[in-house]
C-alpha cells in the first residue's frame, strides 16, 4: 500500500515537476495543488488533467490569465509567495514535493513542515540557504524530509538499515563533470551560454544546467548533503563519474563502500521519495551494466571550478555564508544567461561575495532573505 495518496507539486511545469506527474500517473495518486513560475499553457493542461483544488502561478499577471482560462473548472488560482505557501499547507495533501528553482522554495518548505506535511525536496537552495531554520522546523514538527536529488537519494538509499550513525565514515557524491569536464581556465574564458547548456547526461532547467557546468551544483549538493545527513564538509568527497550510472556512494568505518546505481532518470529518486519506505515498479528502464561496459572516475578540478571551492569554504564558515554563496550564484547565473558576464565571472563573483559580506548566524527567515538580497546586490554592483 502506498503511503502517499495525495500530493502537492510546487514547480509542476519544470523538469522535475513533469517527471513527478509521470510517477503520479504510474501510482494513480491524487494531486491537490500544482504551481508554475509562469508557464500557464502547460499548467492549464495539467489542471484540466489532474483537477487539483489549487493552482498557483508565481507571476501575478499570468495568474490572472490562468484564472480566466480555467474559469470553467473548480480549481482555485492564487499567485506569488502567499500562493506557494498555501499550496504547501493544503489540508488534503499527504506530501509536498518542492521542485521550484532557487530561494523561492525556502518559505514554502518551512510552511509545509509547520503544517505537518512530509516534504520531498528537489529544491536544494532551501537547505543551502535556510540551514538550521529548515532542519529545525522538520525536527520540531516530526515530519520527514525526503531527498529527491539523485545524489542525495542515492546516499539516503545506501544508509537504509544502518544501525548506528557512528559507522558512517564518508559520503562520496558523484558529479557528471558537465559539458566542460577536463577544460582549464584558458579554455573556458569565452564559452557561450549555448555551450554551457549542453549537458552530456541530464535534461534539466537552464539555471540548474548552468550550475552543473560551473560545478556550483555540486558545491550546493555538498552543503545539502551535510545538512541532510549531519556530516561536516570534511566528510564529503566528490568524484567525477562521466556516465552518471553510480549516483553516489557511502563509506563506512570498515572501509566498505555502498553505491546506488541506475540509469540517469530522475523518476527513480522521485518515486522513492513518494513511496518511501516501499518500492514499486517504476516507469524507468532497467540498468544493463554489460551494455554500458565501463564506468570511469576522476578527481574534481577545484582550481578551475571556483564555485565548487567557494561552496566548500562557505560550508566550513557556517552561519549565513552558504546563503551568501547561493544568492550570489543565483544572480551571477542569471547574468551569464543574459549575456552580461562571462562564464568564469560566476565563480569569481560567488567567491568574492563569500569573502566580502560579513558572516553571522541567522535566527529567522527574514535574516536569510536579507543576506540573500545583499549577496545579489554585491554581484550587481561588481558587474555595473
Amino acid at each position: 500500500m502506498i503511503m502517499t495518496k495525495n500530493i502537492s507539486i510546487l514547480g509542476s511545469t519544470g523538469s522535475i515537476g513533469t517527471q513527478t506527474l509521470d510517477v503520479v500517473d504510474k501510482l494513480s495518486l491524487k494531486v491537490s495543488a500544482l504551481s508554475a513560475a509562469g508557464n500557464i499553457t502547460l499548467l492549464e493542461q495539467q489542471v484540466r488533467k489532474y483537477k487539483p483544488a489549487l493552482a498557483v502561478v508565481y507571476d501575478e499577471q499570468k495568474a490572472r490569465e490562468l484564472k480566466a482560462a480555467i474559469a470553467d473548472t473548480d480549481t482555485r488560482v492564487l499567485s506569488g509567495m502567499d500562493g506557494l505557501i498555501e499550496a504547501a499547507q493544503l489540508p488534503e495533501a499527504d506530501l509536498v514535493l518542492n521542485s521550484v528553482v532557487g530561494m523561492v522554495g525556502l518559505q514554502p518548505t518551512i510552511a509545509a513542515a509547520k503544517a505537518k506535511k512530509d516534504i520531498a525536496l528537489a529544491n536544494k537552495e532551501t537547505l543551502v540557504a535556510g540551514g538550521d531554520l529548515v532542519t529545525d522546523a522538520v525536527k520540531e514538527n516530526g515530519v520527514k524530509l525526503l531527498p529527491v536529488d539523485s545524489e542525495h537519494s542515492a546516499v539516503f538509499q545506501c544508509l537504509q538499515g544502518m544501525s548506528d550513525k557512528k559507522v558512517l565514515k564518508k559520503i562520496i557524491l558523484t558529479a557528471s563533470g558537465g559539458p566542460f569536464f577536463g577544460k582549464k581556465t584558458d579554455e573556458l574564458r569565452d564559452v557561450t551560454v549555448e555551450q554551457a547548456l549542453n549537458h552530456p547526461n541530464w535534461s534539466m532547467g537552464a539555471k540548474i544546467t548552468i550550475d552543473s557546468a560551473s560545478m556550483m551544483n555540486k558545491g550546493l549538493e555538498i552543503i545539502e548533503a551535510g545538512r541532510l545527513f549531519g556530516v561536516s564538509g570534511d566528510d564529503i568527497d566528490v568524484v567525477v563519474h562521466r556516465e552518471s550510472i553510480i549516483h553516489s556512494l557511502v563509506e563506512f568505518t570498515d572501509n566498505s563502500v555502498l553505491a546506488q546505481l541506475g540509469v540517469p532518470d530522475m523518476r527513480i529518486p522521485i518515486q522513492y521519495a513518494i513511496t518511501y519506505p516501499m518500492r514499486y515498479e517504476s516507469p524507468v528502464k532497467e540498468l544493463n551494466l554489460a551494455q554500458i561496459g565501463n564506468l570511469s572516475f576522476f578527481e574534481p578540478d577545484y582550481e578551475t571550478f571556483e564555485c565548487l571551492r567557494a561552496c566548500k569554504k562557505a560550508f566550513a564558515m557556517g552561519g549565513a555564508a552558504t546563503a551568501i554563496a547561493n544568492g550570489a550564484n543565483e544572480e551571477a547565473n542569471a547574468l551569464f544567461r543574459q549575456g552580461k558576464i562571462k562564464f568564469l565571472d560566476i565563480g569569481r563573483l560567488v567567491m568574492g561575495a563569500v569573502d566580502s559580506i560579513q558572516n553571522f548566524t541567522p535566527t529567522c527567515v527574514k535574516d536569510i532573505l536579507d543576506v540573500d538580497k545583499q549577496a545579489r546586490g554585491y554581484v550587481r554592483d561588481r558587474v555595473n
